[in-house]
């Protein structure tokens, strides 16, 4: 038995009363003996066949107590695997069929906490996603007034304040996007129910080809790799889009020397990778560049945070793994998503 364990804490607390029993009971014994003086012979077999019989005691008292325990705890281990199973995204309320009545309360506030926690997640999902959507109407206008600016004769001073003014208004429109994106691919609004069945090779090459003239600007190749047989997965094909073209613009943005950006789709398991050989990425920061609006110290400016955290949401409502590879793995960073295949409405978080 463990250390703490309820069992252990309570053979220990039952047990010195159970000695003391047995032990008043072969004193009241020996007495009696003693009193009636019985024959030598009978006297010593009363005493082994007591002492045999009050070990036995022992032994059953022991087994029963912690067979007991273990049985009515069962159901408290039942609930510790719901909750260990459990995504981050599910604060539905917690079963109480079967449970102990000493645990059913704490339970029971427990429910009210994870219910509480959701509505303030879910307001709080809610106001970025409407804060997001009223954003982009003046920002649109800014940026228009901004490059209206820009199209007439300015002095060099306006003209770079202009231009400033607009770098930053495309910035914050882009944020605007990526947040919309991310209340899209939120958990609880249930992307899985418009889920297509999409041929992974064909939208990649679709989707990868609206990124040729950006790459071209960059003076970086973007080539792909792709089985001749179709590779069918369940998937929004919105969604997928905004993920791939986060990657890339990831791997055109950050990594720089790179002489190229490499799309692979595998089909067993379906899957596909994007991959630069440029400078990688840090060890201290591969676990924490998939987290909101986390920047490495030496990340270039004009990023957000959230090209990663919008692949990782993606991926989660699509049921899909995803893995990042970096220096010295790996040449540059190569970032896989492997899919769970056709399976429409599948609603799995997996994590490599």
């Amino acid at each position: 038995m463990p250390q703490d364990s309820l069992a252990r804490r309570l053979v220990r607390r039952l047990l010195p009363a159970f000695f003391i029993l047995v032990a008043i009971d072969l004193l009241a014994t020996w007495f009696m003996t003693g009193v009636i003086r019985p024959q030598p012979w009978l006297l010593r077999d009363l005493f082994w066949v007591m002492l045999l019989t009050q070990g036995l005691l022992v032994v059953l008292f022991v087994w029963v107590l912690i067979s007991g325990i273990r049985h009515e705890l069962t159901s408290v281990n039942q609930l510790a695997d719901q909750i260990r199973q459990r995504s981050i995204e599910d604060l539905q309320p917690l079963d109480l069929a079967g449970l102990p009545s000493e645990i059913a309360p704490l339970v029971l506030h427990f429910n009210d906490l994870l219910l509480r926690l959701d509505d303030s997640v879910q307001a709080q999902r809610r106001f970025i996603g409407h804060a997001a959507h009223q954003l982009r109407t003046p920002l649109a206008g800014l940026k228009l007034e901004s490059e209206l600016m820009l199209a007439q004769t300015l002095p060099d001073d306006i003209r770079v304040r202009a231009m400033r003014i607009k770098t930053v208004s495309d910035h914050m429109i882009r944020m605007g996007q990526q947040l919309l994106v991310l209340a899209r691919a939120d958990h609880a609004t249930r992307p899985q129910d418009s889920f297509e069945r999409l041929d992974l090779c064909e939208w990649m090459r679709q989707t990868g080809a609206n990124w040729l003239d950006r790459a071209r600007e960059r003076s970086v190749a973007i080539q792909l790799s792709a089985p001749d047989e179709p590779v069918w997965v369940d998937g929004d094909p919105i969604l997928l889009g905004e993920l791939l073209g986060n990657l890339i613009d990831n791997a055109l943005r950050y990594g720089c020397g790179s002489a190229g950006v490499h799309l692979r789709v595998m089909a067993n398991p379906p899957s596909f990778s994007v991959e630069d050989d440029g400078p990688g990425i840090d060890t201290e920061d591969i676990e924490r560049v998939f987290e909101a609006f986390y920047r490495a110290a030496d990340a270039r400016a004009g990023g957000a945070g959230l090209g990663l955290a919008i692949v990782r949401e993606i991926a989660r409502a699509h049921g899909a793994w995803w893995k990042i590879t970096s220096r010295p793995a790996f040449s540059g960073t190569r970032v896989t998503l492997s899919f769970p295949g056709p399976r429409r409405g599948a609603c799995l978080t997996r994590v490599e």
